[in-house]
């Protein structure tokens, strides 16, 4: 249907451009004879199953009518069209220039001077594109409506003039014959330690093409032979585009069906063209996927998904037909509700979403660098890769071309920016591969990398019994008191894994139905070549007696002020008193064994106090809490242990240990 709604479309086009009345601008009869077969032959001889136009045959024939009188304009002008259509841009600009050096005035719009423009700038002839257009816009006939088409066309032209001069070091590399096969591969994704690649392969069986996804495992830094995922995911039908969860135990992908219906097969129903389904791994097994709950899915085409960091924002691309059958194609974005749905998606705004379609959108683990291909912004002339940055308002950047020769005359789309940021993967159909589509990686430049995100995991047990807890946890932002994470530890494991921005303070706080809460800090700066930050979590139960510490509880040198910092957790925790209105406790001030006892035990009372005086003003009762100051008499660790430390660094922290708010269940 797209091939003849173009083909109607440049038709009117030719017929548009004639200045002359027929009979034709040739009188020879053999050449009209052949020139009415060609116009006639696309549509006559189309494929009848595919619906497809033969624009072959009609450039047969319309040769024939050049070989007969080569001065035949209204032939070359059609054979230019047909061509287009093909994408034979030379042969197309080689009848273009030829029908207009015969008739310079054959198009009194200046309809044909614009469509050789768009040939030129297809096969990178862009002084001879910025010649055209020039000659456009001085055509008093010219349509005003096209202006801004042309001028654009004009900055592309621009744009890569200079970046062609101006190239970015671009070395990409295949990532080889473990993920690569004799098939196309393409989306890949990947979870936030780089241990997991997940990709889409398009297969052939039985004469019929499908979509189905597949893993690769990072072994002793090389990739491990690609394999499905389990046929509840993989279906007869076609499944691609995934997003996959920083932990790797949550996908979202795209399944689509005809416009006839909205059966998936497989028990997956649709409401449009192409709909965003769910899954998560559960132990080891893939839950059955299911449509997205909520309102992203919708009777138009969504496609593309990619999941923050945090799992709480989806960003994906939404397809809408026009009246005249056109697509246009834009960034959507989409927020996780309190009950687990996804809430009415919003487009981004018209800055990033231009006039033309918009793909492969790409969200960064740093939650603020945005990836996408478009057609409509400056580039080079098709579908390039842009980066738009989030500022601290939450306001989205002006789009950055990837720039030369990562974007080129071809189309890019679907790239995937690592975690830590320096390397970028993208598919490509370049000679040297193993197949067709080929996933290759390369170094990105630094002016377009990201926030340098690595990850932080760990386990939560019981701390009595060490079983694993499926405990939920959040991540906060101690300088901005944002909330940057809330996720769940593995039911069967305990184990958790999500990305963080380096050089922040994190505070975590984790909770579980009948455990006190647990709390712990840190700063996500880490030495060079670490990639990670690991820690282990023991939950004391609401039954234990043991010490809990209020780790995110801060003061200053000497002090019993509260500071901003203390207020998440403070918060926090007196909400959890309130939920738990029969639990008694003592809150314990502690020092480190340096300075005058008495005077760090007088400290160590005051902090307690403050701690206290916070709870009773968020609204707990005075009858439930008591305080107490331990001054230095309760140390984590000995003054012989710390002495026994061979660094200065070692042995404050160990101080730091020391020094802490508490709180012990009361009988």
């Amino acid at each position: 249907m797209r091939k003849a709604l173009l083909f109607i479309s440049f038709f009117f086009l030719f017929l548009g451009c004639s200045t002359a009345q027929f009979p034709y601008s040739t009188s020879n009869k053999k050449a009209i004879h052949y020139f009415e077969l060609g116009e006639k032959a696309p549509k006559e001889l189309m494929d009848p199953m595919t619906g497809a136009y033969d624009f072959y045959s009609g450039i047969d024939y319309l040769n024939k009518a050049i070989e007969k009188d080569s001065n035949f304009w209204e032939a070359h002008l059609l054979s230019a069209e047909f061509n287009e259509l093909i994408r034979n841009y030379p042969q197309a600009i080689l009848h273009y220039k030829r029908a207009l050096e015969i008739d310079p005035n054959h198009s009194i719009s200046g309809a044909s001077v614009l469509r050789l423009a768009t040939c030129q700038m297809a096969v990178a002839d862009y002084d001879g594109a910025l010649k055209n257009c020039e000659l456009y816009l001085k055509n008093p006939n010219a349509k005003e409506e096209n202006f801004g088409l042309v001028r654009r066309m004009q900055d592309c032209a621009n744009f890569a003039k200079y970046a062609i001069k101006n190239p970015k070091p671009f070395e990409p590399k295949n990532i080889g014959p473990s993920i690569n096969s004799n098939f196309s591969e393409y989306y890949p994704t990947i979870t936030v330690d780089g241990k997991t690649l997940l990709f889409t392969r398009r297969l052939e069986e039985n004469g019929q093409e499908q979509e189905d996804f597949y893993l690769s495992n990072e072994i002793d830094h090389a990739w491990s032979k690609a394999y499905p995922m389990p046929r509840n995911v993989n279906t007869p039908y076609n499944e691609g585009a995934p997003t996959i969860s920083p932990d790797g135990k949550s996908l979202i992908f795209v399944a689509c069906t005809d416009e006839s219906g909205v059966d998936y097969g497989e028990n997956r129903q649709g409401k449009g063209s192409c709909d965003l389904f769910f899954t998560q791994q559960i132990g080891k097994k893939w839950s059955n996927p299911i449509n997205l709950p909520g309102k992203v899915n919708s009777s138009h085409w969504e496609t593309q998904p990619s999941l923050s960091a945090d799992g709480k924002t989806l960003y994906f691309i939404r397809g809408l037909r026009s009246r005249d059958g056109k697509k246009d194609s834009d960034i959507y974005v989409s927020h996780l509700l309190e009950d687990g749905t996804w809430s009415v998606a919003e487009p981004l705004p018209p800055h990033i979403n231009s006039n033309q379609n918009e793909e492969s959108v790409l969200i960064h683990p740093d939650g603020k660098t945005l990836y996408f291909a478009s057609r409509g912004h400056v580039g080079m002339g098709g579908l390039d890769l842009f980066v738009s940055r989030m500022d601290a308002k939450g306001n989205w950047g002006l789009p950055q071309n990837l720039g030369y020769p990562i974007n080129t005359l071809s189309d890019e789309n679907s790239l995937m920016v690592s975690p830590e940021g320096d390397i970028a993967y993208f598919a490509s159909d370049r000679p040297g591969g193993f197949g067709l589509m080929d996933i290759y990686y390369f170094e990105l430049p630094k002016e377009d990398q990201p926030v340098k995100t690595l990850y932080f995991d760990g386990m939560v047990y019981d701390s009595k019994t060490a079983n694993p807890l499926g405990a939920t946890f959040k991540l906060t932002n101690l300088s901005t008191g944002e909330l940057v994470i809330q996720s769940k530890a593995d039911v069967a494991d305990g184990t958790f894994i999500v990305p963080l921005p380096i050089n922040s303070d994190y505070a975590i706080e984790v909770n579980h139905p009948g455990y006190l809460p647990y709390s712990l800090n840190f700063n996500m700066t880490l030495k060079e070549n670490e990639q990670s930050y690991h820690v282990k979590i023991p939950l004391n139960p609401e039954t234990s007696s043991d010490e809990n510490i209020l780790t995110n509880v801060f003061f200053d040198l000497n002090q019993a002020k509260l500071r901003p910092e203390s207020v998440v957790e403070l918060n926090s925790f007196a909400n959890y008193l309130k939920s738990r209105p029969t639990l008694k406790i003592e809150i314990g001030g502690h020092t480190d064994s340096r300075g005058n006892a008495q005077d760090n035990l007088t400290l160590s009372t005051n902090r307690a106090k403050a701690v206290y005086d916070f709870l009773v003003s968020k609204g707990i009762s005075a009858a439930r809490l008591s305080y107490k100051g331990y001054g230095s008499t309760s140390p984590i660790l000995t003054d012989a242990t710390i002495n026994a430390l061979s660094s200065a660094a070692e042995k404050e922290k160990a101080h730091q240990k020391n020094r802490r708010t508490t709180y012990i269940i009361q009988p």
